[in-house]
């Protein structure tokens, strides 16, 4: 930013010649001044300061088994169900993996002058490589899945909340609200935290059926 100031030198130097211009010149009689034609000032600007109602939530509550909101935990016990086939076809891969690993330990911890049937090793750890591989695959190809899914399911009561939220807030005057879960807070006394009265407030407004067992895949 350019700057606007002189040096303090100049300063000093410009004020001392403009003192010496104003001895030399001859006193000149004071102009007339015209006479000042009273006005009416114009009224300050009223501007109204607003009162805040301050309120904080824990929206990492909602997702608690017991307490939170119960269409979360209704929409996570459907999403593990429509998964538990493949998470048990995972589990069983494993095993059988976890078998292997411990044949081939016992074959190569044998004492020695035990005969090794070398081929049969070998084809013991080709077969649990193989294995091994085939269980990343699958487990990445579900954990894609199963996030895909998730999303599916918890996007639109991701909205259904906020918009509920947002309703509940409006309703009791509140006009400024905090999530705690995301903002980290020195102190909130425990009158303004309405995360217990919201949870109760959605789920007695929005109760959720038994669920039903998902369709085996």
């Amino acid at each position: 930013m350019r700057n606007h100031f002189l040096p303090i030198s100049a300063l000093i130097v410009l004020a001392f010649a403009t003192s010496i211009s104003a001895q030399q010149q001859p006193a000149r009689p004071p102009a007339a001044q015209p006479t000042p034609t009273p006005t009416t000032a114009a009224p300050a600007a009223v501007v109204a300061v607003p009162t805040s109602k301050v309120a904080v939530i824990y929206s990492d509550a909602f997702m608690d088994p017991k307490a939170g909101i119960a269409k979360f935990s209704n929409m996570l016990t459907r999403l593990n169900g429509e998964f538990q086939k493949l998470k048990d076809e995972i589990t069983a891969m494993q095993n059988r993996a976890q078998a292997l690993e411990d044949e081939i330990t016992k074959l190569r911890s044998a004492p020695e002058g035990t005969p090794i049937d070398q081929r049969a090793l070998q084809a013991k750890i080709d077969q649990l490589e193989q294995l091994k591989k085939e269980i990343q695959r699958k487990a990445e190809d579900a954990q894609n899945a199963y996030n895909r899914r998730r999303n599916e399911l918890f996007e639109p009561l991701q909205r259904e909340i906020a918009v509920a939220l947002e309703t509940f807030a409006k309703t009791r005057g509140v006009n400024v609200m905090i999530d705690g879960s995301a903002v980290p807070l020195m102190y909130a006394a425990e009158n303004i935290d309405i995360t217990r009265a919201f949870i109760a407030d959605f789920n007695s407004k929005n109760p959720v059926a038994a669920s039903a067992t998902p369709a085996p895949q």
